[in-house]
């Protein structure tokens, strides 16, 4: 037996040092979740969306110049055409005055980009982190299978010794018979596993774009912080889904201050030449003027929408306590795990160890006719389960480590140094937040967008 287990070892070191130049690293897989995910495509589309509130804001206080073309038709008291009129108007209106509305609007459009881009910091940190569960499910899904290919041998082997026993009058066909339903068991418990490990390919290819090849063992696992105390303070200040509704408070703040502003009405400036042709002659005409208008009695719409914009104001605040709380619970629940984990994989190991020793023990006891079959059999069944708990803790603790680093905020592609570009969400805020209307505004807003290949 110990000389099968050592071949079956060396044999399983050969294959995977083999496999092991073209193996694909977690950082491969974290990589290939980053670039081809749609979630994230989706929302830096998003993002871009939210940048065009602000080059609208801007727009709103820029001049407006329409032309103008109309066609009057007069009739006679019989009902016949007259006389028929043309028109061609230029006419041009810009707000002067608006007591600060348009500016509070750039401004609560800005807040509101902050806010899309730490949603988008969120979605991040999802799709790396399913990315890296769906790894450590590849990885422990074919350890299993592995295990229970070996178990299965194993189980072989008991079975041929059981029948060569029984033929030398040795063992009764009672324990032949328990020899064939482990291995029945076994053969059935493989099948689980492989449906298992052809489950974790799927989920694996859902989250990168690709099947996994061979896969290397996991990296060291990454540092955290030095007490919950300090990971909950880190998690306050940098977690993108809190520092995303401090941004939107902003937002709602200024949209409140704005909806108060409207009751001052504002102040407008307007200007039109024209040219008109008819039957009795061409005209042209030009006019210019300054428009004050505020409001006076509107039903009381205007305390309504400003009630309503400090409700929503605060709505959002009181939503960032709940952030924080929430970013803060997820933490510890992150730490908690950590710490399960660990003692389980301590505890794993030494019950692998015991389970060893006692199987090792059974079975010499057993040529020696002191144990029976079953007693082999149910100590190789122990064995089995410890090594599949101390698989499954050791995939626990991996994933749970690096819950605890994106409950922390800190599951992005810099934080863990992966080496790729990255999506820039400064390129194309810059090129549009002016409202870009040149030639050469437009180019710039050209190659950002071919950049992101979106032309």
């Amino acid at each position: 037996m110990k000389r099968f287990l050592k071949t079956l070892a060396m044999a399983s070191t050969c294959i995977c040092l083999g496999a092991s130049v073209q193996a694909q690293s977690l950082a491969d897989t974290l990589i290939a979740a980053y670039r081809n995910s749609n979630l994230l495509e989706q929302n830096r589309a998003l993002l871009r969306a939210a940048d065009e509130d602000v080059a609208v804001a801007v727009a709103q206080m820029r001049p407006v110049l329409n032309f103008v073309a109309d066609a009057q038709q007069r009739l006679s008291s019989g009902g016949q055409p007259d006389s028929l009129t043309l028109g061609f108007n230029l006419a041009a209106e810009v707000t002067i005055i608006d007591f600060g509305r348009g500016k509070l609007a750039q401004e609560a459009a800005k807040a509101q980009v902050l806010a899309t881009r730490q949603a988008l910091v969120n979605v991040e940190q999802n799709v790396l982190l399913s990315a890296i569960s769906a790894y450590i499910d590849v990885r422990t899904a074919t350890e299993a299978v592995a295990l229970q290919q070996a178990t299965q041998r194993v189980i072989t082997q008991e079975l041929n010794a059981a029948r060569e026993r029984f033929e030398l009058g040795e063992v009764t066909r009672t324990d032949v018979a328990l020899a064939e339903a482990r291995l029945a068991a076994a053969r059935s418990f493989l099948s689980a596993a492989e449906g298992d490990l052809a489950a974790a390919r799927e989920a694996y290819k859902f989250a990168t774009g690709n099947y996994p090849g061979q896969l290397r063992p996991p990296p060291s696992l990454p540092r955290t912080a030095a007490n919950l105390q300090v990971a909950q303070d880190i998690a306050r200040r940098t977690h993108p889904s809190v520092l995303q509704v401090q941004h939107e408070v902003t937002a709602a703040e200024l949209n409140a201050e704005r909806v108060f502003a409207q009751r001052h009405g504002s102040v407008t400036g307007s200007a039109s030449l024209g040219r008109q042709f008819s039957d009795s002659g061409d005209t042209t005409s030009a006019t210019a003027g300054i428009r004050y208008a505020r409001p006076i009695y509107q039903g009381g719409q205007l305390n309504a929408l400003h009630r309503q914009a400090n409700a929503r104001r605060d709505a959002v605040r009181a939503g960032l306590h709940q952030a924080v709380a929430q970013a803060l619970q997820n933490v510890s629940v992150a730490w908690a795990n950590v710490d399960v984990s660990s003692a389980r994989i301590a505890a794993s190991q030494q019950q692998v160890r015991a389970a060893q020793t006692a199987f090792e023990g059974t079975r010499e006891e057993a040529r020696l006719g002191a144990r029976t079959t079953l007693d082999v059999l149910n100590a190789e069944t122990d064995l089995l389960d410890a090594r599949t708990q101390l698989l499954q803790a050791q995939g626990a603790q991996q994933i749970a480590t690096y819950n605890l680093l994106a409950a922390m905020g800190l599951l992005t592609v810099d934080h863990l140094g992966l080496g790729i570009p990255t999506y820039d969400a400064e390129a194309y805020y810059n090129a549009v937040r002016n409202a870009p209307v040149t030639s050469s505004q437009g180019e710039a807003l050209d190659r950002v967008l071919r950049a992101i290949g979106r032309q």
